[in-house]
């Protein structure tokens, strides 16, 4: 079994049409989706804001590559440019942990390194696994406890939803 936790991102564009694109591309492996929030952009701060969301997904014919391919292809039909690292972009697909499994390839690394640090992640993962823990750093609850309370406001749910 592959279970696989992605965090979507989108900030330019139709932001929820690329998040439905990206939930598109992991059917009929998604098993869980967290509402949509509106975040303030994260590393380079003059850019509009996030429109986020979280996914579990599970296909037991899919590892974490095959993860990091898929939202690498779902980024490609939303026509994310990369420009800039941290800019704006049309969609961010984040493999943030894959059954455990830990990764130091520059290309894949597990878990996603930004996870305990950021709320715009742990949010909307805690909304749909409350229970889960993040390797090598514990439960989510607790890392989000640990997040400063400013920064936790800043992650507001929105009245958008994803199908």
């Amino acid at each position: 079994m592959s279970r696989a936790v992605l965090s979507l991102g989108s900030n330019l564009g139709d932001r929820l049409g690329f998040l439905q694109l990206a939930l598109d591309a992991v059917r009929p492996a998604l098993v869980a989706v967290s509402s949509v929030y509106e975040t303030k952009a994260w590393g380079v701060e003059d850019q509009p804001d996030f429109l986020n969301a979280v996914c579990l997904v599970d296909d037991p014919a899919r590892d974490h590559w095959a993860w990091l391919r898929t939202g690498q292809a779902a980024e490609q039909a939303a026509g994310r440019v990369r420009e800039l690292r941290w800019g704006p972009r049309t969609l961010d697909v984040d493999v943030v942990t894959v059954d455990g499994v830990t990764s130091e390839d520059p290309e894949l690394l597990l878990p996603h390194p930004g996870t305990p640090d950021r709320a715009s992640v742990l949010v909307p993962w805690v909304e749909i696994a409350p229970d889960a823990v993040l390797p090598g750093h514990g439960p989510i609850v607790e890392l989000l406890k640990g997040r400063p309370a400013d920064e936790v406001a800043t992650v507001r749910r929105t009245d958008l939803a994803l199908r």
